[in-house]
């Protein structure tokens, strides 16, 4: 029997030509890739010089395996972009990178502030809010969980809109209200299982946690809402301005910024 060497050489080959086929849309996002054995006699390496392969496209998200006898190693979908210097609603932001945005309205109802609510609003402590509840879906997948709260007095019947699209478009055409600035604190954070239940992920699979406050144009804050992400399916971008006055990037105005998944502890 000969045993199987692998050298960095070939593994980089491998994990290239895995590129080149996804780039070239031979292999699409979501598909699942056929068994080692066939992987590796298309590609004309050794399935130990696959596996590394693999690893290597796993662990920069170009990959994802998934344990189980419905599993297998499928391509990622596309990442979607969050643009940290410009204050947008997820349906927007979705659709201006060529996803098909969708939602799901898991409840909407008025509750008294708890006081975090009320501090970030500045409302008295109970006062009432408005409290959405949606998932967010690009071309059909969902990638976030959205907990939006809206001081009620300031826009009542709200709730009786269609709340399946923007929310920054019903303020804007019904109350006049547009964010000018917002203030956002991200973490990494693990999934629970009600999360991971309507994310479609697995329990303790990482998630970007977006807690944000938004200001209209007088200062006055109008929403706070707390956002879950998928991390697998979430990139950051970040604006950096140069000491010329310009921004250096990776895309020529930002500093991109993966959110690699990990496990959790």
């Amino acid at each position: 029997m000969t045993s199987e060497v692998t050298d960095e050489t070939a593994v980089d080959a491998a994990r290239r030509r895995m590129l080149e086929l996804i780039a070239s849309g031979s292999l699409e996002p979501g598909q699942r890739l056929g068994s080692e054995r066939e992987l590796a006699s298309d590609l004309g390496v050794s399935r130990s010089t696959l596996r590394q392969a693999l690893g290597v496209l796993e662990q920069s998200g170009v990959v994802r395996r998934v344990p189980g006898r419905g599993g297998g190693t499928f391509v990622s979908r596309a990442k979607i972009e969050r643009d940290l210097s410009s204050v947008v609603g997820v349906p927007a932001l979705l659709r201006a990178q060529g996803f098909t945005a969708g939602s799901r309205v898991i409840s909407a109802s008025i509750m008294g502030a708890d006081d975090a609510t009320a501090a970030a609003l500045e409302l008295e402590p109970g006062g009432l809010v408005t409290e959405i509840v949606r998932i967010r879906l690009a071309d059909g997948s969902p990638v976030s969980l959205e907990h939006a709260r809206l001081p009620a007095s300031r826009f009542p019947g709200l709730l009786e809109l269609p709340l399946g699209g923007s929310v920054y478009e019903l303020l804007d055409e019904h109350y006049g209200v547009r964010p000018a600035e917002a203030l956002e604190r991200i973490e990494a954070v693990s999934a629970g299982p009600d999360e991971a239940s309507v994310l479609d992920i697995t329990t303790g699979a990482p998630l970007l946690s977006i807690t944000r406050t938004a200001k209209d144009a007088d200062g006055v804050p109008f929403e706070f809402s707390h956002d879950l992400f998928r991390a697998d399916r979430t990139r950051i971008l970040v604006r950096t301005p140069g000491a010329a006055g310009t921004a250096d990037s990776a895309r020529a105005r930002g500093r991109l910024v993966d959110l690699q998944a990990w496990s959790a502890p």
